[in-house]
């Protein structure tokens, strides 16, 4: 019997499927985690104590502790007080609090997000690149004559009709 591409992406489905099934799930979770990174959903406050360079301007320090929405509220000769924390001028401890997700989806999200020059990007790409084998392999599942394929057809077109729609709404 010889073995047709159909059946060697059904295999390659199959396994691949398996084997990324833990990575599926943490994209998932982590996915699913991200679309609420503007609130505080799932997040714990943190007190952060920090040794700068003293001295800071206010503008630098913004820079240096690289807060999102970092806003002076107050500012004297040896104090800068900002929003969830302060800076002492002539000790250089930042002290202040922010909110963070707990450690295990922490990392989860930041791998997610990882970018070119970061050590682990490669997983990103190959991950993507795994997600548009399976869309392709599930082409080769049903023989092109059978109702289930047919049907796979109308859902896959309804699929792409509401994915153009969500890109241009």
């Amino acid at each position: 019997m010889s073995k047709t591409t159909g059946l060697y992406m059904r295999i390659l489905h199959r396994y691949l499927g398996f084997f990324f099934a833990g990575v599926m799930a943490m994209y998932a979770i982590s996915g699913i985690v991200l679309v609420f990174r503007d609130t505080d959903f799932l997040k714990n406050e943190v007190q952060f104590q920090k040794e700068l360079t003293p001295g800071l301007k206010a503008e630098s320090l913004g820079k240096t502790l690289k807060r999102k929405g970092y806003k002076v509220e107050k500012e004297d000769g040896q104090k800068i007080i900002f929003n969830g924390g302060s800076y002492d001028k002539s000790s250089g401890i930042a002290t202040y609090t922010d909110k963070k997700l707990p450690l295990l989806l922490d990392k989860m999200t930041h791998l997610h997000k990882a970018k070119s020059s970061q050590p682990l990007f490669f997983l990103n790409v190959l991950f993507g690149v795994s997600l548009l084998f399976f869309v392709v392999s599930a082409f080769w599942m049903f023989r092109p004559s059978t109702s289930v394929f047919k049907k796979g057809i109308y859902f896959t077109i309804g699929g792409v009709l509401l994915t153009l729609l969500l890109l241009f709404v």
